[in-house]
């Protein structure tokens, strides 16, 4: 359990003034200000500096900020186990977690149908987002994990790698000719039908693309969609190519209503990861979370 002190930190902190987290904790102002000295006296350096009217917090102050809030929401965590084992045998709450849109639409339904078959019991909340709005909600204490394949920043937060994940280029079965490409730069006459600036199935693009000095505006065209069933049909459709996990066309293109066109040069491979905030007292049951969702991705899906 955190004390006041702490409480009152981490109010100053996410309000960035003295004066808003005297109101969001009912306290006076000179309250606030004598748990921050007296925090700064037992760490021997300050947490807030004055920038011009306002305040940000100092190097000291950002490192116990991201202890001070791992601490919080394993708290959080607890508190609900220890609510659930007061009406149960044994100690249940909810799973929260979220996942990218990738893994949500292509990869998660197998591995909860498995999951929940195993553990009937249990109540799961999953969220959706981009790997950004995922790290906000773990940070939040919303969410507890998250399954992403976007870049995270590992200073702040642990991993555990889920799957290695192919990424390719494709295209309609009947726009395009025999055999793939030799570069990426054979593809640049083609319009380009992706996803939005922040998904993590664009980014990988971006990155990929500017190793090479090349960027998506070097294609024909580019038509973006925040939606991957929307992008493959309008693929499908002879609207452009597109470049996306494979996990999320295998059907279509088992189908033979897509086909690979990756270039030779381009084959690339890229992890979906779980995360969580790095410190955490349940960093083991994350991991262990992660071997045994693995497992259950390999299971036969039911006929």
């Amino acid at each position: 359990m955190l004390d006041y002190r702490a409480q009152t930190f981490l109010a100053v902190y996410r309000l960035r003034s003295f004066t808003r987290a005297a109101e969001a904790l009912h306290i006076t102002q000179p309250a606030v200000s004598q748990h921050i000295r007296q925090l700064e006296q037992n760490y021997r350096c300050a947490l807030f500096a004055k920038v011009g009217r306002g305040i940000e917090p100092t190097a000291a102050g950002e490192l116990i900020y991201r202890a001070l809030d791992v601490a919080e929401n394993d708290d959080t965590r607890l508190r609900a186990e220890l609510d659930a084992l007061a009406v149960a045998d044994s100690a249940r709450p909810p799973l929260r977690f979220g996942c990218t849109r990738t893994v949500a639409d292509f990869a998660a339904p197998r591995i909860l149908a498995e999951h929940l078959r195993r553990h009937p019991d249990e109540r799961t909340c999953m969220r959706t987002g981009n790997t950004a709005e995922l790290v906000a909600l773990i940070d939040r204490g919303d969410i507890d994990f998250a399954l992403v394949e976007g870049s995270f920043d590992r200073g702040v937060f642990d991993s555990a790698v889920f799957s290695h994940e192919p990424y390719v280029a494709v295209a309609a079965a009947d726009a395009t000719p025999s055999g793939r490409p030799a570069s990426i730069r054979d593809l640049l006459g083609w319009h380009l039908v992706l996803r939005e600036p922040g998904s993590g199935t664009r980014e990988i693009l971006e990155k990929h693309l500017a190793a090479r000095d090349l960027g998506v505006d070097d294609f024909a065209g580019t038509l973006e969609l925040a939606s991957i069933p929307a992008i493959k049909a309008c693929v499908t459709a002879g609207a452009g190519i597109s470049f996306l996990y494979r996990v999320a066309v295998e059907r279509e293109l088992a189908a033979e209503e897509l086909v690979d066109i990756t270039p030779t040069d381009f084959a690339i491979e890229h992890d979906f990861a779980l995360i969580w905030q790095r410190g955490s007292r349940y960093a083991e049951r994350y991991r262990a979370l992660a071997r045994a969702w693995q497992a259950y991705r390999a299971v036969p899906e039911a006929s």
